[in-house]
């Protein structure tokens, strides 16, 4: 089972907004659904929130190192409570995919995302999982570090939301570690809005002369 649910994202109102901070915006979705208020916990540098469910306590986790230090925050609550790598899920911004889908997988490398490097680096291993939201790609790499610390235009804002909210379909699989139907739930296509009912066309006789 899932013990422990991060967020990546960098504090501060001036990056609440901005593409690298679509974890923090899962974890608050997170801690919304199941009634949970994030609070600061200076012994894991970040905002912290326990559940307490029939089969153990859950924790949510934001980093408050900024982003390149997010393995601090991680590795000091996992090792605190005994929470093994494999009961880590990481929601994390996703450059290689576009705005409006998500993948789960577990390990990997980290593909050059500085949170997830110093995860690695922190906790010694790289088998945890991992929820890679979409937020595209500039496609130009010397515009990526703009582009993941500038705000979405409102309908890529909207997409992302809409993952985040199909994710929260699986969450009751995660946090029972059923991991392949989580997975097959949120690898799932949305579903196509339906295309709209062709309007009735009423045909209207001519008007007729009165009688002479």
């Amino acid at each position: 089972m899932i013990r422990l649910l991060v967020g990546l994202g960098n504090p501060g109102a001036e990056y609440d907004a901005t593409r690298h901070n679509a974890g923090f915006w899962w974890i608050d979705a997170v801690a919304r659904q199941l009634g949970a208020t994030l609070q600061p916990d200076r012994s894991y540098h970040g905002l912290v929130a326990r559940i307490n469910r029939p089969e153990g306590p859950i924790w949510l986790l934001q980093p408050m190192t900024y982003m390149n230090l997010s393995g601090k925050s991680v590795s000091a609550l996992a090792r605190f409570f005994k929470i093994a790598p494999g009961e880590i899920l990481v929601a994390h911004d996703e450059l290689d995919l576009p705005a409006g889908q998500m993948k789960m997988k577990l390990g990997g490398s980290h593909a050059g995302h500085n949170g997830l490097r110093d995860i690695h680096a922190q906790l010694g291993v790289a088998d945890y999982w991992r929820l890679r939201l979409g937020i595209g790609h500039p496609g130009v790499k010397a515009e990526v570090v703009n582009y993941v610390l500038r705000k979405p235009p409102a309908t890529e804002r909207e997409a992302i939301d809409g993952c985040i909210d199909r994710s929260l379909e699986a969450l009751d699989l995660l946090l029972a570690g059923d991991m392949e139907r989580a997975m097959m739930k949120i690898h799932a296509k949305p579903p196509r809005p339906k295309p709209p009912k062709p309007t009735a066309v009423v045909a209207v006789s001519p008007p007729t002369d009165p009688a002479p």
